[in-house]
């Protein structure tokens, strides 16, 4: 029984280690250094306590399951957490040749800051909208864009920063 508490430990110790590793990594590849650096030290201290427990307790299966255990859940539970959390701001290109002026009237009526510019596509003329939204908005700006010209082509892109701009505050509706 307490090889099985032991191991409970180890598992749980893991899974909020691994879990703010995962977090860690996506927040220093957002450049956001002291968040990182404050989620590495917690992590690190909880990961020294569970990695003494394991080594105290090498000759348990019980404990290297917990180990690979925590390690393998707590993954899954970083990344679905740092999707909940959204942090940073995503670019979303639409290119199309369709009337775009509903889309951008139903963008800016939802609160987006949007940019139109010109182009040439294959086919001929083109417009290339730019939207800059936080990363929680993303799907909201991809339903708009699906009503209005569901052939559209989208990108969404990471923006590592920004400056300046004009970013509203989004509108009630979206949350």
């Amino acid at each position: 029984m307490e090889a099985l508490l032991t191991a409970l430990m180890i598992f749980g110790l893991r899974l909020c280690d691994v879990s703010l590793g995962t977090v860690r990594v996506i927040v220093s590849i957002q450049g956001r250094k002291y968040l990182a650096s404050a989620i590495g030290f917690v992590e690190v201290s909880i990961f020294i306590t569970a990695i003494g427990k394991a080594m105290a307790n090498m000759d348990s299966i019980w404990s290297t399951l917990g180990y690979s255990g925590g390690f393998a859940v707590g993954t899954m539970l970083g990344i679905w957490l740092e999707n909940k959390l959204a942090f940073g701001y995503r670019m979303v290109r639409i290119v199309t040749h369709a009337d775009t002026d509903i889309l951008i009237a139903d963008l800016r009526a939802n609160g987006f800051a949007v940019t139109k510019v010109t182009g040439e596509g294959r086919d001929g003329p083109v417009s290339v909208i730019f939207t800059v939204v936080k990363r929680r908005f993303v799907d909201k700006v991809m339903a708009l864009v699906n009503e209005t010209c569901p052939r559209a082509f989208l990108t969404v892109e990471e923006t590592r920063e920004t400056r300046s701009g004009f970013f509203a505050p989004v509108i009630s509706k979206l949350k």
